[in-house]
């Protein structure tokens, strides 16, 4: 028997983009049952530390935070972003920050974010309060200790034991090279043993940051970027919002001493919440804010000699169009001016963009999307990114060296690519921990590094059509969890820098490694659009000189 729905009426919902059914929904329920807090706009997310009106608040003795995860504000050198949560509302929840773990001196009050989510007959009432605090003027490189608390539960008097003071570090200082670091990513990773049992893997690289190439906690199971109902054929999407609480207790070792910077994936559209469907995304996680109006997980940072773009390909995707086009061309367009920005710095050496959508797959379950192709493509070859990572498609996956969609380079496993001349590797890293996926059958398409052969394969086209393909950039394909350690040894100008990336399985095993390869402090024949062409770039003057933020 089907259940009933509450929800876009069918007629509508293949009609209607995430905006417009987040539009129907409050019409149809009302904002108030859909969400209540200060998550809508911009205006609110500024408005600071706030206590919600008409709540009942806990005892703070009886309430301890939980799910602690940090991120990088506008300048991750001077800025850190830590958010955390609590089961019930608090009164002044509060970020300490100190030197030591005995001096905690440093007092933020915390911006409380809540979120109500309801839909009668699918949704029980869900109450969560997310609560984040800012803390600026720190030195560059330094690590510093903190704690998370509020009125009743104050870890400077003891409150939680050691365990609730954790510690971050700053990114930096610009100018110089600096010192050997390490940041992973994956992206998919969901709640499981084996996500778990990643983060351990993860753990041990010692990271200065993560990325997460979208697909976050998997509290919306379908990913389709329809309404929310209840429909057992699958034509609608099905939302738990407590499984948020599961996912951010899970990372939280990993994600209260390093910055989990996210980018915004499929099952990450969530129409119950604000226009898009980001409010949650918006609620749960610090973005940097550094990208275009309206793209809350599209930014940017720089660390040490790396600079590093996260973007939201539910803007471009042909396969899932549910926010096709919704930032009206102006996530592209900061991209082009990023990517000429970050060519231009002369102490930046690599450019490493990371998004979910895959550029290049071959996977039977999603393969390549060609919105990402001609909206984004483009650019990467004109600026010559250094390495594209996407998730998207549940495998690990390695392109050779491209240009224009086509082998430039081969690069073998233990190969070395200078992408100024060579082209870009492109990598699928979406195995951090949700089902796997598998590659097109025979079975001598699916092995480790195997003969490089044609391999068949489609690309998503405009409209949601699929154009059959065979290809021979696949060079590296594994159907187990894994996830990339990026190597980065910065260089004095003139001399060769290098990433060295490393893909381990969740059990620590190798099964990858390639070298990126770059004269520090150079960059050549790079078109900056309007009829510029940066030829030579020296690097920077002077030890510990910061250029400006990134």
């Amino acid at each position: 028997m089907e259940i009933p729905r509450v929800g876009v009426p069918d007629a509508l919902a293949n009609r209607l983009s995430i905006a417009e059914q987040h539009e129907y929904l409050t019409s149809r329920f009302g904002r108030r049952t859909l969400l209540r807090g200060g998550m809508a706009t911009a205006a609110a997310l500024a408005a600071g530390p706030t206590l919600l009106a008409g709540l009942a608040y806990a005892d703070g003795d009886r309430v301890a935070p939980f799910g602690r995860h940090l991120a990088f504000g506008r300048n991750p050198r001077h800025e850190i972003r830590v958010a955390w949560q609590v089961p019930a509302p608090v009164r002044r929840p509060f970020l300490r920050v100190g030197a030591r773990p005995h001096e905690l001196t440093h007092r933020v009050p915390a911006e409380v974010r809540a979120l109500h989510s309801e839909v009668p007959g699918v949704i029980a009432p869900t109450d969560q309060y997310y609560l984040h605090a800012e803390i600026g003027g720190l030195r560059p490189g330094r690590t510093y200790y903190y704690a998370v608390g509020h009125d009743g539960f104050d870890p400077a008097k003891g409150d939680g034991g050691p365990a609730a003071i954790s510690t971050f570090t700053t990114a930096p200082a610009r100018g110089f090279p600096g010192e050997r670091f390490t940041f992973t990513a994956f992206g998919d990773q969901g709640v499981s043993t084996a996500a778990l049992a990643e983060n351990g893997v993860v753990a041990r690289q010692n990271p200065v940051f993560h990325l997460l190439a979208g697909d976050i906690a998997y509290a919306d199971p379908s990913g389709r970027g329809l309404p929310i109902g209840s429909k057992p054929d699958g034509t609608h999407d099905i939302f738990d919002p407590k499984v948020w609480d599961a996912y951010l207790t899970q990372i939280e070792p990993l994600a209260s001493r390093i910055p989990w910077m996210v980018a915004t994936g499929n099952h990450d559209m969530e129409a119950l919440y604000s226009t898009e469907g980001y409010g949650g995304q918006v609620a749960r996680w610090a973005f940097p804010g550094s990208g275009p109006s309206g793209c809350p997980s599209v930014y940017s940072f720089i660390y040490g000699n790396v600079g590093v773009i996260s973007l939201d390909a539910n803007d471009v995707s042909y396969e899932i169009p549910a926010n096709l086009g919704y930032s009206d061309g102006g996530q592209t367009e900061w991209l082009r001016r990023r990517l000429a920005f970050l060519r231009c710095q002369p102490d930046v050496d690599f450019v490493v963009v990371f998004f979910h959508h895959c550029a290049f797959s071959t996977t039977s379950a999603h393969a390549s999307e060609g919105g990402v192709r001609d909206e984004w493509v483009p650019l990467f070859d004109r600026f010559k990114v250094d390495l594209v990572i996407n998730g998207h498609n549940h495998v690990y996956e390695r392109t050779d060296a491209l240009r224009g969609g086509q082998v430039a380079t081969q690069v073998p496993i233990g190969g070395t690519v200078r992408p100024d001349r060579d082209g870009t590797v492109y990598a699928t890293c979406g195995s951090g921990g949700r089902s796997l996926y598998s590659f097109p059958v025979p079975d001598s398409y699916a092995g480790h590094e195997t003969e490089h052969v044609d391999v068949p394969t489609y690309v998503w086209k405009r409209g949601g059509g699929k154009e059959n393909d065979t290809v021979a950039w696949s060079r590296v394909r594994y159907t187990g969890y894994a996830f990339m350690a990026l190597d980065v040894q910065p260089a004095s100008w003139g001399r060769q820098t290098t990433i060295t990336a490393r893909v381990l399985s969740n059990t620590g095993v190798e099964i990858d490694r390639f070298v990126v390869s770059r004269t520090a402090g150079l960059h050549v024949g790079i078109d900056l659009g309007d009829g510029n062409r940066l030829e030579r770039t020296p690097a920077a003057v002077g030890a510990g000189a910061d250029p400006g933020d990134s």
